[in-house]
């Protein structure tokens, strides 16, 4: 048990650290890209901002849920990396189906991938409406200067 709580906890330390690091760089794009999203049209602009970083943060899942995937793999959990992935996905997303289950000696680990699905999804969420909220802001306020 101890060891899969070990293997959880670096597991979790992974994903986190990725899921941050994701987060500065989305930063660093936005604010590199702040003035051109401020000048008009907005709305095209706002539109292709929601499709760009809903997809970074689809990303940032997707190379959690493999991140899982692999482990189980190398841990022997799962025979294929097909039924790792699948189980990686139902457990980051806390779907849950419970149609494929890992061994007994590696099912703690489902739990502390949903736990890792569930910050991972908030923090990500919180990042999608930060951006959208400055930038619609900022457009409002350039907006607010032209016509005064």
């Amino acid at each position: 048990m101890m060891f899969q709580i070990a293997v959880g906890t670096a597991l979790l330390l992974v994903n986190i650290t990725l899921a941050a690091i994701a987060a500065m760089v989305l930063e660093d794009i936005l604010l590199r890209t702040h003035g051109w999203l401020l000048r008009p049209p907005h709305r095209p602009k706002l539109v292709l901002l929601l499709a760009g970083v809903s997809l970074w943060v689809l990303g940032v899942v997707t190379v959690g849920v493999w991140i899982w995937a692999v482990a189980y793999v190398a841990l022997g959990a799962f025979a294929t990396l097909e039924q790792a992935v699948y189980f990686s996905l139902v457990a980051y997303t806390t779907l849950g189906l419970g149609d494929l289950v890992p061994s007994s000696e590696w099912r703690l680990l489902a739990g502390m991938e949903a736990a890792n699905g569930f910050l991972n999804f908030g923090l990500l969420t919180a990042l999608l409406i930060e951006g959208l909220r400055q930038v619609r802001l900022g457009q409002l306020e350039t907006r607010r200067k032209h016509e005064a």
